[in-house]
């Protein structure tokens, strides 16, 4: 006999599942069916999903308020429909999105449908990230045109920083004494010795 099931995930443990619960309680979704994640979703590695998917049998249907509650990779998304509808031959129904229900319309042009909308908010979701590169391409373009200067700021050493390199080269101080008098870390002073011994070798 063909069950029905609910998923539910929020991105982190503050945020509210209630809102996901409300709309599959209304659709007669069994409490012991829902199954919720708290975690991102970048990808489908997660625990309740993945238990999920070994109670699904053909016939079956998942109920989702939105599609992305499944997960935020669109590309991924397309794949797991795939694996949901095609390998474990169940339904799926997309609350927020009637044209995502795969109990209307089986025949080749139901799945057409359902094929060209989920390719939708891939394109968008793919179109941003390339929007947002681009415009922070522009941002650091710019800013560097102005003169602005990126990375964490050169510590600037006193003007008598070679004489005491000097007496470092002659051993009469320690390597220790130059970190704590100039308050610089060990991978800075070996960098700024060997750029002064490259440039003043004797």
């Amino acid at each position: 006999m063909a069950e029905i099931y609910g998923y539910v995930r929020v991105s982190t443990k503050e945020q509210n599942e209630e809102r996901q619960m409300v709309a599959l309680r209304a659709v007669h979704v069994p409490k012991q069916h829902i199954f919720l994640d708290k975690q991102s979703g970048k990808d489908f590695d997660r625990p309740h999903y993945q238990r999920l998917l070994t109670r699904l049998k053909p016939g079956d249907l998942l109920y989702i308020l939105s599609i992305d509650r499944l997960g935020r990779n669109y590309e991924e998304i397309q794949n797991q429909w795939r694996v949901l509808t095609k390998e474990k031959r169940i339904d799926i129904c997309v609350l927020d999105m009637p044209l995502l229900d795969t109990r209307q319309g089986k025949d080749l042009l139901g799945t057409f449908i359902a094929d060209l909308v989920l390719q939708i908010p891939s394109f968008v979701a793919q179109n941003e990230r390339e929007t947002i590169r681009k415009r922070q391409a522009e941002g650091i373009a710019a800013a560097k045109a102005r003169g602005v200067k990126f990375g964490r700021p050169q510590k600037v050493l006193p003007s008598d920083f070679d004489k005491v390199v000097m007496k470092w080269k002659q051993r009469e101080i320690q390597i220790e004494e130059l970190i704590h008098a100039y308050h610089i870390s060990e991978s800075t002073l070996y960098r700024r010795l060997k750029k002064i011994q490259e440039t003043n070798p004797t």
